[in-house]
């Protein structure tokens, strides 16, 4: 979760303009990438991680190679590692900027938020209502991140300055359900061979039709719907 909070946050709007000056005022194609912190490569990563996942996912329902399932499992846990270095090296190195705040967010977004909900996908849950569910989560991991970014200075902070808690559940949290994805892949509970457990029921309509959804998509759908959460408060670590 993002912990590169920039200095314009708490000091208003001045700073803020004073900070995005630096990227209008550098010329050239490659400009953008010259005002990039290490913190910010580091993020990128993420992000990369995150990106290959979706791919090696695309690319088993290509193949049904299971190694490109095992590949879009583990690359949102290796973006994880990234994403937890990311605030490391700011602090290391003094430095941090808006550009990297927003890039974290969209980096969570990928490896946390599309990334395992394509991976269910994958995995079976394929029905029409499936897939409104777990969009419904990649949509509420979307919003928790703007939440995030909007309210931050409003969370109460310890001593040395960190937020003493996350308002819903922090998208990262998301790889709770890749783990359980990664179990059922391992015991071979997934679309051609023994199938998701618990099954599906039909809300509506024929079997097999438009109203009909896999039970453990009701996982995520909880899972999107702590994340939006503004009453639970999760301590940090």
């Amino acid at each position: 979760m993002n912990q590169r909070k920039p200095s314009s946050v708490k000091n208003g709007s001045n700073d803020e303009s004073v900070a995005l000056q630096q990227y209008q005022d550098t010329e050239g194609h490659f400009s953008l990438v010259r005002n990039f912190r290490l913190a910010d490569l580091v993020t990128i990563m993420n992000g990369f991680c995150g990106s290959f996942s979706i791919f090696s996912s695309a690319r088993y329902l290509l193949t049904n190679d299971p190694d490109y399932l095992w590949s879009a499992l583990m690359f949102p846990l290796a973006g994880l590692m990234f994403d937890f270095f990311d605030g490391k090296v700011a602090r290391w190195r003094k430095s941090s900027s808006l550009l990297g705040q927003e890039l974290d967010s969209l980096a969570d977004l990928i490896s946390f938020g599309v990334a395992p909900a394509l991976l269910a996908f994958t995995v079976g849950l394929r029905t029409y209502l499936d897939t409104v569910v777990l969009t419904c989560f990649i949509c509420c991991g979307l919003a928790r991140l703007a939440r995030f970014n909007a309210t931050v200075a409003l969370v109460p902070k310890d001593a040395s300055g960190k937020a003493k808690f996350f308002e819903g559940l922090p998208i990262p949290s998301s790889l709770a359900l890749v783990g359980m994805l990664a179990t059922w892949t391992k015991m071979g509970w997934i679309e051609g061979q023994a199938g998701i457990p618990l099954g599906t029921m039909t809300l509506w309509g024929p079997k097999n039709g438009s109203g009909e959804i896999h039970l453990v998509s009701v996982i995520y759908g909880c899972w999107a719907a702590a994340m939006v959460s503004k009453t639970l408060k999760v301590p940090k670590l």
